[in-house]
């Protein structure tokens, strides 16, 4: 396959430089295991999962067998009023994973439909419940929740905030956990900056706990440049929600399915949440797919008045699509045989070693880690943010590499399958790069 760059002009690339892209495409063409192929047949190791999600590896037979069964067998079935025996064993299998509480699963098709619908669940919930005038959101500094507009009002990302106007009205956000002056180089969760919770309490005391249905935050921030809570500060954040009745939301998008150590950060860190949000691994990248885990207790509020009525007003069109559902069962059956869903524990601390190692390359700044998943801050270039961040992204693909950046700092979290090897040549790759570019 050749990149014809005529060819290239109509497809208008999601979060992109398309102008770059298209003068020197990068174009994959298959997967296996721990690599890509790009066009010119060149090895591409993967070290960032495809985009956060391909925890199990590429190309995993079990999967890919699976959607090919569930094509020719039950290609759609309606999801409103309707349902498929593959949906209620998926629900089931998730329920089995998730800390105890969290038992009511609501199927979407991407993290972003999962924010959007536990934000209205949250809402819905308090008016069920008589409490109407809880509305208001509480989002995070820094915090990713998608691209919604409900996602993007409660996260705190300013690139991906600016050009589209007043957003959601009733939203604040609290100060995000990052203090590089205390924190620089920790291995695993910072020592300092549980305090930092206490800025909810500073909202509280404006809006009145009376008017906020619910907080979101990512358990670990990873597409703001892998911010890990500080030791206590999930906890913290859980007790001040409960004091004043409000709902605790975690995104774990990218945290869920065995990114920390444990099935969900949830776990990891010892704190539940009322709702949970999910995607990514949830089908290993293979077949769009998203879900909302909630509390039973938020269910069963729902579960009044008529039983011939619509208790929640909301849905998609492919909701438990069955491609989807039958993906997420064979991707469950796939971590299970592998041990994958509290790998990254195992191999925590010789990814946290590794990464470390670069802490005297030019222009390292910081360097944060829980689990499988690595952040590498870099000191900007003057006057062009995120440019050697980008330039160093363009180094490790020429070099058979695949990272990803975030503003200046390289952000990994490589398929949970990772070897050592794989671990060496990917910071040995890195270190290169940091030294051409420095």
């Amino acid at each position: 396959m050749s990149a014809d760059a005529s060819r290239l002009d109509a497809y208008w690339m999601p979060f992109t430089a398309n102008r770059q892209f298209k003068q020197a495409p990068r174009l994959l063409t298959r997967a296996d295991g721990m690599f890509f192929r790009d066009d010119k047949g060149r090895e591409v190791l993967d070290g960032i999962a495809g985009l956060w999600c391909v925890n199990a590896g590429h190309n995993r037979p079990r999967i890919v067998q699976a959607i090919q069964n569930q094509a020719a067998e039950l290609d759609f079935a309606p999801p409103f009023q309707m349902g498929h025996p593959k949906a209620f064993e998926l629900a089931d299998r998730l329920a089995r994973l998730t800390p105890a509480g969290l038992n009511r699963i609501f199927f979407t098709n991407s993290g972003s439909e999962s924010v959007e619908t536990a934000l209205k669940m949250a809402i819905a919930y308090h008016r069920v419940r008589g409490e109407g005038a809880r509305t208001r959101l509480i989002g995070r500094e820094r915090g990713y929740h998608g691209v919604n507009f409900g996602g993007i009002s409660v996260g705190g990302m300013v690139a991906n905030r600016k050009m589209f106007g007043s957003l959601l009205a009733g939203v604040d956000h609290i100060r995000h956990t990052h203090d590089a002056a205390r924190n620089a180089f920790t291995v695993g969760q910072p020592a300092h900056g549980a305090e930092f919770a206490d800025d909810l309490e500073r909202l509280v005391a404006l809006h009145d706990a009376s008017t906020i249905a619910a907080v979101i935050v990512e358990p670990v921030a990873g597409s703001t440049g892998v911010l890990i809570p500080p030791q206590g500060y999930l906890q913290r954040l859980r007790d001040i929600c409960d004091k004043h009745g409000i709902l605790l939301i975690f995104d774990e998008v990218i945290t869920g399915f065995g990114r920390t150590g444990q099935p969900f950060a949830a776990q990891t860190f010892g704190v539940t949440p009322d709702l949970m949000t999910v995607a990514k691994g949830l089908t290993n990248g293979c077949v769009p797919m998203g879900a909302v885990i909630a509390q039973q207790k938020i269910h069963d509020t729902f579960m009044t008045g008529p039983e011939h009525l619509i208790e929640f007003f909301h849905g998609y069109t492919y909701s438990a699509h069955p491609l989807a559902c039958a993906a997420g069962l064979a991707t469950l059956d796939t971590y299970a045989e592998d041990g994958l869903l509290t790998r990254a524990a195992s191999m925590e601390a010789e990814f946290a070693q590794a990464l470390l190692s670069l802490r005297d390359e030019p222009n390292v700044i910081d360097i944060r880690n829980i689990g499988l998943v690595g952040g590498i801050e870099l000191k900007p270039l003057d006057g062009q943010p995120a440019k050697r961040a980008f330039d160093i992204f363009l180094d490790c693909w020429d070099q058979g590499l695949l990272i990803r950046t975030t503003g200046d700092t390289i952000a990994l979290s490589p398929p949970l399958i990772i070897e050592s090897g794989h671990i060496a040549r990917i910071i040995d790759t890195l270190r290169a790069a940091l030294r051409r570019a420095a």
